[in-house]
């Protein structure tokens, strides 16, 4: 019989990049919060398996290459040896590190914490399996925020050597031949990370093109950089079988240049990510799905079940970890009775491949598909300054304004740095700003940041470091 705890005033289930932030700003709002996740403290996917030893690696990859390219500078630097358990070692440190950070604070805002998998019995109650026996605990407000997981491949075989990302992020060895199946942000961030430790990647994509989500002319330099990294790019492929012989991977391939079969050491299989709602027992209190699985909800992320809330990955997509933080905000002021709704104007997305690609706002091929009359200003790093002392020229700035209005509508950035820098592009769109204030904010000198001002330049038609056209 399971033990049963007092009513709680909110219980958020799963402590991910959605979940915490909502216990966390809940607590700081007064209420008494209950926290139910699988781990020992805080921080999801995302951190644990997903966002944080991802970057970890690339950085480490990036220095790996950074060392093969500076001799053209005249800097000689002996080739890198790379201990993989010492590696393995210090990703997990900075896991370790931010995890522990989120538990203390957890403690010290008292969130009441439960470790267990939840599900609802009823609309107003769920029980928790934790270590020490089940645990009942009804509540008057709930928050859902159970995130997702990588989509698999019907039909792969069940095998080490075909890995999700969360496996790869675990670096079980250095392969010789590696296969990454996608060509989405997963699987060319980890692609890149296994191409720099030395691995001869190959990547297949069903559709004619990487990243489809973003502007062509955004993912050009990053195929151009890739096409010199990887082994081969398949575009318009698709994986036709796998079959693992018990010493490699079996792959044959369709593709505009017909059949043809390849050996692989490992295979990454990055096709996209899938909401974790089932055995939930969403049905049992009354929670709505759409047919993807993902719970159906209002403006204030409210589902089916008014006393409970959906956010992060199950609530919707984009599945993007700082989308699931800015609707945990939401939420809880709904809850506490203020006024919020989830209504932004721009959701950043950034690719953390080398170069970067950031975007945020109107894309210009979204643009062209909804027939939308924009204009759009571009600016080639190859006249940046700052890019020639990085040796890494190949970036470009790239502006979506409102012809009538001026309004900037979108902002694209290919380059090192693109996610750190996209953030002034949201911030203009959620202000409303004109293609002229970010021309006329004086952006500091020598710097990357300074070709958004000068893309804004161009739309003027007076850029300093471009010569006008025609």
């Amino acid at each position: 019989m399971a033990a049963s705890q007092d009513t709680a005033e909110l219980v958020v289930i799963g402590g991910g990049p959605a979940g915490y932030p909502a216990a966390f700003h809940a607590a700081d709002l007064g209420m008494s919060v209950t926290l139910v996740d699988l781990e020992e403290n805080p921080g999801g996917v995302c951190l644990y398996r997903g966002c944080i030893p991802s970057k970890a690696l690339l950085h480490v990859a990036r220095f790996l290459e950074e060392a093969d390219e500076i001799g053209h500078c005249g800097v000689r630097v002996a080739k890198p040896s790379v201990d993989l358990a010492k590696l393995r070692a210090w990703k997990e440190s900075v896991v370790g590190r931010l995890t522990g950070g989120l538990g203390q604070l957890r403690g010290a805002r008292k969130v009441r914490f439960v470790r267990g998998r939840a599900r609802f019995v009823d609309p107003h109650t769920v029980e928790v399996a934790a270590e020490g026996g089940p645990v009942r605990i009804p509540f008057r407000k709930a928050i859902l925020a159970t995130g997702s997981r990588p989509a698999a491949i019907p039909g792969f075989p069940v095998s080490p050597r075909v890995m999700d990302s969360t496996a790869a992020l675990d670096l079980p060895d250095i392969p010789g031949r590696m296969l990454v199946v996608g060509g989405g942000y997963i699987g060319l961030e980890l692609g890149s990370v296994y191409a720099a430790l030395g691995s001869k990647v190959s990547v297949v994509e069903l559709l004619p093109v990487l990243l489809p989500g973003a502007d062509r002319d955004l993912v050009a330099p990053l195929a151009r950089r890739l096409a010199k990294k990887f082994e081969a790019i398949r575009l318009g492929t698709k994986v036709a079988a796998m079959k693992d012989d018990g010493a490699r991977l079996l792959v044959t391939f369709e593709g505009p240049d017909g059949t043809r079969e390849e050996t692989f050491d490992r295979a990454l299989v990055s096709v996209g990510r899938k909401p974790n709602s089932e055995n939930l027992g969403l049905d049992l209190a009354g929670i709505e799905t759409d047919r993807r699985g993902f719970a159906v909800v209002d403006l204030q992320r409210r589902t089916s079940n008014p006393d409970v809330h959906a956010i992060g990955d199950i609530a919707g997509e984009p599945m993007l970890a700082h989308k699931g933080t800015h609707e945990a905000r939401v939420a809880v002021e709904a809850i506490s009775g203020r006024r919020a709704t989830f209504e932004p104007r721009a959701i950043p997305a950034v690719v953390f491949t080398d170069p970067e690609i950031a975007w945020v706002g109107l894309t210009e091929t979204e643009a062209e598909k909804a027939g939308q009359k924009v204009a759009v200003a571009k600016f080639p790093w190859t006249a940046s300054g700052r890019a020639l002392t990085l040796e890494r020229q190949e970036g470009l700035a790239k502006l979506i304004v409102d012809p009538e209005t001026q309004r900037v509508l979108g902002l694209g950035l290919t380059g090192i740095g693109a996610g750190d820098m996209i953030a002034e592009g949201a911030l203009a769109i959620e202000m409303g700003a004109l293609a002229s204030d970010l021309a006329l904010t004086i952006h500091p000198h020598p710097t990357l940041s300074e070709t958004v001002m000068e893309a804004a330049e161009v739309y003027y038609g007076h850029c300093t470091h471009l010569v006008k056209k025609g």
